[in-house]
């Protein structure tokens, strides 16, 4: 179905995102001749408030993965020449998709070294306002720390976790504890992570890098606590999404992130993580589906 280029591709409001939703499609191209210049304002506007606040704030492996893609400052990435400089590095490519992708689904593609990617981008006029992620977030926040091999090996350990969950025999209730403490894991290291360098604290969570305020203040306000990352403290610690975060946690180095993925994956085996904290994030009807429906990885 051909889509009027005037439509654009504004975050709520692409009519080619939601005919593909209504066909059920998921995995999408980037339609890249739909965007309009008010996305390419966006878009431009969103790289230059960020680009001083990650040379200031961003731990030096983004900031190096930033000049290895070579975004563009000026307009919209097109995935395939992000891709094209991505893959050579460390496998990992973005994947276009139509929205929301299924818990399971998601990890499975960090275990495949693909990145599920939105395509659309906030309205100009709402610049921090985000009902939810845009390319903005997936490009410019997480992309870049894909181009580092360590920190692609954790993303890729991390998904093979969402397997042992589901290989597990185990009551609904207790895979969905499971699941809220992968939740925890990954928002608390890959969304909202801390990098110790040197005496300085740096952000290395991708939610961080693509947010003006909250890089800052994730980093120097006194209202923040930092820990140490403790995986005991981590699965069981909830958190909410809709205000900076109280709470953060500091890893050492990539290699300290991909032995606490080995961590959470014997603890899943022991049943450590069959019974965690309650509290946020809630597991949807949908997100156990995608688990309790997925098949056992083929070796």
């Amino acid at each position: 179905m051909p889509f009027p280029a005037s439509t654009g591709l504004t975050t709520s409001q692409a009519p080619f995102i939601e005919a593909a939703r209504s066909r059920g499609e998921l995995y999408i191209r980037q339609p890249y001749e739909l965007y309009t210049e008010a996305n390419h304002e966006a878009w431009r506007q969103l790289y230059a408030r960020m680009r001083p606040r990650w040379d200031r704030f961003a731990n030096e492996h983004f900031l190096d993965g930033l000049s290895r893609l070579a975004l563009p400052s000026d307009r919209i990435p097109n995935l395939d020449e992000v891709n094209k400089a991505l893959e050579p590095l460390t496998g990992f490519r973005a994947r276009p998709v139509s929205g929301y992708v299924p818990v399971f689904t998601f990890f499975d593609c960090l275990r495949r070294r693909e990145f599920p990617t939105t395509v659309t981008i906030r309205d100009a006029r709402r610049l921090d306002y985000l009902p939810e992620p845009d390319i903005f977030h997936d490009i410019a926040g997480h992309v870049p720390m894909h181009t580092h091999p360590a920190f692609a090996r954790a993303l890729v350990r991390f998904g093979e976790c969402a397997h042992t969950a589901v290989q597990m025999d185990a009551p609904a209730e207790r895979l969905a504890s499971r699941i809220r403490a992968m939740a925890r894991f990954f928002w608390f290291t890959v969304e909202f992570g801390l990098m110790r360098g040197g005496r300085r604290l740096f952000t290395c969570g991708s939610g961080l890098l693509s947010s003006y305020g909250e890089i800052q203040h994730a980093v120097e306000s006194p209202n923040v606590e930092r820990r140490p990352l403790k995986l005991e403290e981590v699965i069981h610690q909830p958190f909410e999404i809709d205000h900076y975060q109280p709470l953060l946690f500091v890893l050492e180095s990539f290699d300290h992130l991909y032995e606490q993925v080995n961590l959470l994956d014997r603890w899943m085996l022991e049943g450590r993580l069959d019974e965690v904290a309650p509290g946020e994030p809630a597991v949807s009807a949908d997100d156990l589906r995608s688990f309790l429906d997925a098949k056992p990885a083929v070796h």
